[in-house]
């Protein structure tokens, strides 16, 4: 019998980074940083295997090395040893992604805590390393990358982040949120630390092997102002059954974004090829030796979503081909009767029949006295 959840998803509504990716929205503000530092943006990009289109989409995907890469050559280049860190005052938390909003509507700052240390890797990047350490009176939030290393001079992606992730914490703790001090694995010019602590609003503390921002351990507790309980239940079951899903091969990462491409009209492997940061025919020759096309996965897909939207009484057969991405409803019910073998008016009617008379069946199954 079919159940009565409120949703049902057949798998996620988008693909999330593979190892070593992470989401394009860490170039947010790149061109204009570079423009005014009198660079070619596209240039620098290009030159280090990164293609400048994607970085006008924050969800796409790009390589951790690739990015790690530019902040590092623009650092040496443009001779400023913060780039990383002039980059993220351009920025905001937002940058995160989808997390950021699960923050947000967290019931207190450690949970908030707590859960951007638990789906960032999911649904931002991979190499992401977060811990919360809890001590008596100070905690500290500590921060790497898995395969950006400090063996491969990444200390401008950590200034980037350090700073975003202050950015959120100081946005979640509220006006009397104070950090205690920041660490940064990276050994800073003398000349710069005034320009660090200014940027953090805290001590900098030079000499640890690790990156971290330390705070009062009792702010945990501390609940946010603006919170929302439902929409952090939802986007936490949400980002949880990701985290389960694993969904990892280059087939399951391509149902996963043509689920969730439909509606906007875009729906297509040069496009789809770029969200995963691959090349179109990388793309195709990696599905031919799955032994799938790419059309044969938007058919299918189209196919289990119309199933599952049909069961829908509240959705009209207007509403439902729209919503698979069909010009109009004519073409949607020819292509559901080619691959289901009836329209789509006459599953919707037989699985409405099948729905009631397993109502009506449990209902029999019940002791009599639960029917009163």
């Amino acid at each position: 019998m079919r159940d009565n959840s409120f949703y049902s998803l057949s798998g996620p509504l988008d693909a999330v980074p593979a190892e070593g990716q992470m989401r394009a929205a860490n170039f947010e503000g790149f061109s204009d940083l570079v423009r005014n530092l009198g660079g070619d943006p596209w240039w620098i990009l290009e030159q280090h295997g990164v293609d400048p289109r994607a970085i006008y989409d924050s969800d796409y995907y790009i390589d951790c090395k690739s990015l790690s890469g530019v902040f590092e050559y623009c650092s040496s280049h443009f001779d400023d040893s913060l780039f990383g860190l002039q980059l993220a005052q351009l920025q905001k938390p937002d940058v995160f992604g989808p997390v950021t909003a699960l923050c947000r509507a967290a019931p207190s700052f450690g949970e908030a805590v707590r859960s951007f240390i638990k789906y960032l890797p999911v649904v931002h990047s991979p190499v992401s390393v977060l811990e919360l350490v809890e001590g008596k009176e100070i905690s500290e939030f500590r921060f790497s990358g898995s395969v950006i290393s400090q063996d491969d001079e990444a200390c401008q992606i950590m200034y980037e982040a350090g700073l975003l992730i202050m950015k959120l914490l100081r946005e979640l703790g509220g006006p009397h949120f104070r950090p205690s001090y920041v660490n940064l694995a990276s050994i800073a010019r003398q000349r710069d630390i005034p320009e660090i602590e200014n940027s953090f609003g805290c001590l900098y503390r030079g000499s640890s092997d690790v990156n971290a921002i330390a705070f009062r351990t009792n702010i945990l507790n501390q609940p946010i102002a603006n919170s929302s309980r439902h929409l952090f239940m939802l986007l936490d079951g949400y980002f949880d059954r990701v985290k389960e899903a694993s969904r990892k091969t280059i087939v399951e990462r391509v149902e996963d974004y043509v689920r969730g491409s439909f509606q906007s009209g875009n729906c297509s492997i040069e496009r789809c090829a770029q969200k995963l940061g691959l090349q179109p025919r990388t793309l195709r020759s990696h599905l031919t030796q799955s032994g799938m096309r790419f059309s044969d996965i938007v058919e299918n897909q189209r196919m289990e979503m119309a199933k599952e939207y049909l069961e829908r009484r509240d959705l009209s057969l207007d509403e439902v081909a729209f919503m698979l991405g069909y010009a109009e409803q004519s073409s949607f019910g020819r292509a559901f009767k080619r691959s289901i073998g009836v329209t789509p008016q006459n599953y919707r009617e037989t699985m409405t029949s099948q729905i009631g008379q397993a109502a009506q069946q449990s209902r029999r199954s019940l002791p009599s006295k639960l029917l009163v």
